[in-house]
């Protein structure tokens, strides 16, 4: 009798790590980042060439850094969304077009519009690797002092931005 005991045991501990896992939420991987200063880079802007982006020049700012790509479906999903965003003037909004063809990226703004108050051009994409992006579209939201507080990763949705962006961007602005 006994020498079903501890394999039963060990059955039950399974099924009960099984059963946690399967009720978590896969969107939601925690992000070492979050709480800690936003990786610094220096890249050239998508449209601009010749002009620069860094953090550093969002000091000051509660901010929202979102990560896109031409090549990216979710992108195109969570688009509209974005548009609608930075129409409100809730916050600035920048692009980091991310391991795509700069034509391709330009091309693409034009023709869904161009929610951004710039994109920096990640071609490589070793900015991204910095920022942990698992895949694309990811957002994070940036405080005054250049600290990540919130990342979104998949599409934002207008839940999301309701729910927990847009309410962040507010206590963070008071």
């Amino acid at each position: 009798m006994n020498r079903f005991l501890i394999p039963l045991g060990l059955f039950a501990v399974l099924v009960g790590f099984l059963a946690v896992g399967l009720n978590l939420n896969p969107r939601e991987v925690p992000s070492p980042l979050v709480g800690k200063p936003a990786p610094m880079f220096d890249l050239p802007q998508l449209a601009a060439p010749d002009k620069r982006f860094s953090p550093a020049d969002m000091k000051g700012k509660v901010w929202l850094f979102n990560v896109w790509a031409s090549w990216c479906v979710s992108c195109r999903q969570e688009h509209p969304v974005l548009v609608a965003f930075a129409k409100s003037g809730a916050a600035p909004l920048v692009g980091l077009d991310y391991k795509d063809e700069r034509e391709d990226g330009l091309r693409w703004l034009n023709r869904f519009g161009d929610p951004y108050l710039l994109s920096a051009y990640d071609r490589d994409g070793r900015v991204g690797i910095d920022y942990g992006v698992y895949g694309v579209p990811e957002t994070y939201v940036i405080d005054k002092a250049g600290v990540i507080r919130y990342k979104q990763i998949g599409p934002v949705t207008p839940e999301v931005l309701e729910k927990k962006i847009v309410p962040l961007i507010r206590e963070l602005n008071k």
